[in-house]
């Protein structure tokens, strides 16, 4: 089963730059988006705040770091978070331990949903997974459309 593209859905608090994906010569078998989902290199533009229209929401979930989020969502143009700080570095184990129901996850400029899990697996799967690959890792269905 592929997997949505969430490299750049950093800190938890996923930025709005990860829909676009990742150039051809950094992608060159075309395996970390589906087309659909991959923007133009205009979403990383300079604009108001860095690439970003605006900063990061200040009231970011799970103890998200404000300052660290703007860094990586508005003034980065490369890479992502350190692998695993969305688990050293965060609450979110902490605060969705036990859950069963599913999480929406919002981007943390424009407060617009993202990905909604788990679908299609349990939320010890979700998180197995995610731990596995650094960050939160999100599937096709669990892409907000």
């Amino acid at each position: 089963m592929q997997r949505a593209s969430a490299m750049r859905a950093v800190l938890v608090v996923l930025c709005s730059v990860w829909l676009a994906g990742a150039r051809p010569s950094e992608d060159p078998g075309g395996k970390m988006a589906p087309a659909e989902i991959k923007g133009s290199e205009s979403l990383m533009a300079k604009k108001e705040h860095g690439t970003c229209a605006r900063p990061v929401n200040g009231k970011l979930r799970w103890s998200s770091s404000q300052a660290w989020a703007d860094k990586i969502c508005c003034f980065n143009r490369h890479g992502a978070e350190p692998a695993g700080s969305f688990v050293r570095d965060t609450t979110f184990l902490e605060e969705t331990k036990g859950a069963s129901e599913e999480v929406t996850f919002y981007d943390s400029v424009t407060g617009k949903p993202l990905f909604v899990a788990p679908r299609g697996r349990t939320w010890e799967e979700f998180i197995e997974e995610s731990k596995d690959h650094g960050w939160p890792s999100f599937r096709d269905e669990e892409v907000i459309k």
